[in-house]
């Protein structure tokens, strides 16, 4: 069968930066064969354009039917970058069973923000025994709360042992006000409320966004003529439904990097490798062991927040392409700082603005001294307006002088309020701010030229009078500053590997350690003590600009590092080359002397016997998984049962203390006929 009569399969991710595409065959070799691949910049405002640019690229260059391709799978680092930037829906978190104490647990409190909360008396024991519900407090507030947040989150004590009284308060706030609504049990069969409330917060926080790509992804098919099934990478790599996808935004963090993951093993054919995928946003930097990534069995931590989803052992840094520049404070001889936040490049804000961006950036360079807002530029991301609800006084009246084009920060701000005002707009996502960035920096240089080369020097020229702590310009020229951008890039990079690295091999002070070391690979007087450090793997340099930015790397990781040929659109292959797979739990606990309770998906029941009950559990747990399966997108799949066991001896005797039974079905996705 050639690659021309072979079922095409069509890989799309969608980045903060960029959406790319692939369209790849099974023909042609063991790997298969990247028939074409594109770029186009992702549109926040209305993703179908950003998709629509990179997908028709693809088709056109490939000179492909649309009605060849078989199976569409996209990953996505819009929930990572969501939760790095703290960006989201605004949501109501319900607690049943919980005090207001429990908010100070697992960074609840941070997560939730200023975003209501709402606290219910109920929940259960650790055997599922209930506690008297009322959920009247909630039934006052939700009229209020329906037309001021986008969705719920409902957390109940014990909830993983006993479902019922989650699913009541899921079902009177669908009733009454129509938003979506999140419950802990549907996320994770993990004990510790407050983490599993963490994650059912996130989780309904990204809900519209992951809705708006996934119906923006499915009307750009349908208007092609593509009538394939729709698959989303998840944080563990594998491929789920788009409909399973849109109820469980929060398992798609990460889903961009598990697909990198997938797609580095695919092109290098290497079993052990440090894989470092540098983006607009964020690098992600995880471990190849055996053929197959490292999973974090805690829980995926992104933003700074440990959740309960199991995704690839990933560490996730804000430093990419389109990190902010800033100079370090009250510093004599001031250091580069990169990120955390993303900025919009000026250089691609010049080239979507025009005049617009450079009139106010030559009005800040004809000042005489400059200004810590030079070079700043505020525009609306243009999402719908819904999305704005629940604004402050301050903020709306900002966000109301903000438009479509941007607006100079320095003409914008009257007071340094009204600068954290703008950081909450930022966050909210309802606000972009432009301003000098490493890609920005690397346009001024000539080492990338997609977008307006004109405006990124004049970005540079402005941070380049920055004043250290002498007074003096940081640097001579904007070319001179650009390369110290581009080389702290470079060493920073280097440092999160390391820090990757020592963290994965156990080590305390992993950042600290990886900070000093590469500042001594870098430095020209070492020091007395001589510091070397050597990874035992190559690493594998993933992303558009990973050629540019690990040019530099192996002197500081003492290894190779290996940039593949379709290292641009790593995660797109690595979409459709996976494989779905789900699973299910149920716990069997001994809550008296002869009697064994069985607690699975939502259902609770109790045996007198111990094997009735076992056996129960892994019945339930094979048809659970089944269907999830069918749900997630594979008519065939395989179902493997393992069941661990608690139990003590008293006297030679067993005593039975619980049972935990997991099943796990695995499968190639569905494909159109």
């Amino acid at each position: 069968m050639t690659a021309k009569s072979s079922p095409l399969f069509l890989g799309i991710d969608t980045g903060g930066t960029y959406t790319d595409a692939v369209l790849w065959s099974e023909a042609g070799g063991a790997n298969g064969k990247v028939l074409a691949k594109a770029k186009a910049l992702t549109t926040r405002h209305d993703l179908a354009v950003g998709i629509s640019g990179a997908v028709d690229a693809v088709l056109q260059k490939a000179a492909t039917d649309p009605a060849a391709i078989k199976l569409v799978s996209m990953s996505t680092t819009l929930a990572t970058n969501a939760l790095v930037e703290g960006q989201g829906g605004r949501v109501a978190l319900v607690m049943i069973g919980f005090s207001e104490g429990d908010l100070a647990r697992d960074g609840l409190k941070a997560a939730l923000g200023t975003d209501p909360v709402v606290f219910c008396p109920g929940g259960h024991d650790v055997h599922g025994n209930a506690a008297k519900l009322d959920l009247s407090g909630l039934e006052a507030a939700l009229p209020e709360l329906g037309a001021s947040v986008s969705g719920f989150a409902v957390c109940a004590y014990f909830a993983t042992r006993n479902p019922a009284h989650e699913l009541s308060a899921r079902n009177l706030i669908r009733g009454i006000t129509g938003l979506p609504v999140t419950a802990s049990h549907e996320l994770s069969a993990k004990l510790g409320g407050p983490r599993r409330a963490l994650t059912t917060l996130l989780n309904a926080r990204l809900i519209s966004m992951i809705d708006r790509l996934v119906a923006a992804t499915e009307g750009f098919l349908a208007a092609r003529g593509i009538a394939a099934p729709l698959m989303v990478v998840r944080g563990d790599g594998a491929l789920v439904s788009a409909a399973f996808a849109r109820q469980r935004p929060i398992e798609t963090i990460l889903s961009g990097p598990a697909a990198s993951l997938v797609g580095a093993r695919h092109m290098t054919g290497l079993d052990n490798a440090v894989v470092s995928d540098i983006g607009g946003t964020t690098t992600d930097v995880a471990v190849l062991d055996r053929g197959r990534p490292r999973l974090d069995p805690e829980g995926a931590t992104v933003g700074g927040f440990r959740t309960m989803v199991e995704a690839v052992a990933m560490r996730t840094f804000g430093l990419g392409g389109d990190s902010e520049v800033t100079l370090e404070d009250g510093a004599l001889n001031p250091r580069i700082l990169l990120g955390p936040r993303r900025l919009v490049p000026l250089a691609l804000a010049g080239m979507m603005h025009g005049e617009a961006v450079t009139v106010e950036l030559e009005r800040q360079i004809r000042a005489a001294n400059p200004s810590r807002m030079d070079g700043r530029l505020a525009v609306r991301t243009g999402v719908p307006e819904r999305l704005a609800a629940g604004l402050t006084g301050a903020e709306a009246k900002l966000y109301e002088l903000i438009g479509l084009t941007p607006l100079p920060v320095d003409r914008l701000l009257t007071s340094n309020a009204q600068n954290a005002t703008l950081k909450r707009l930022v966050s909210r996502g309802l606000v972009h701010v432009a301003g000098f960035t490493p890609s920005d920096a690397a346009h001024v240089l000539g080492k990338q030229a997609n977008w307006d080369a004109a405006t990124a020097r004049l970005g540079a020229e402005l941070f380049a009078r920055k004043r250290d702590g002498r007074g003096q310009a940081i640097a001579a020229t904007p070319e001179a500053i650009s390369e110290r951008v581009l080389t702290t890039l470079t060493r920073l990079s280097a440092e999160v590997i390391l820090e990757t690295a020592f963290a994965e091999d156990g080590l305390d002070g992993a950042a600290t350690v990886a900070h000093a070391l590469v500042q001594r690979a870098v430095d020209a007087h070492p020091g007395i003590a001589r510091l070397s450090v050597a990874l035992d793997r190559p690493v594998i340099g993933l992303g558009a600009s990973a050629p540019l930015h690990y040019a530099g790397l192996p002197p500081l990781v003492g290894h190779d590092c290996l940039v593949p040929e379709d290292t641009d659109v790593a995660n797109a292959l690595g979409a459709v080359v996976g494989q779905v797979r789900v699973s299910a739990e149920a716990r069997v606990s001994q809550p008296q002397e002869g009697l064994f309770r069985v607690a699975s998906g939502e259902t609770v029941r109790d045996f007198l016997d111990e094997a009735a009950a076992i056996a129960a559990a892994e019945t339930d747990v094979r048809a659970i998984a089944a269907g999830r399966a069918r749900d997630a997108g594979t008519d065939s799949a395989e179902i493997e049962i393992a069941s661990e066991f608690r139990v003590s001896t008293v006297e030679g005797q067993r005593m039975f203390i619980e049972a935990h039974v997991v099943a796990v079905a695995s499968g190639r996705p569905r494909i159109a006929v």
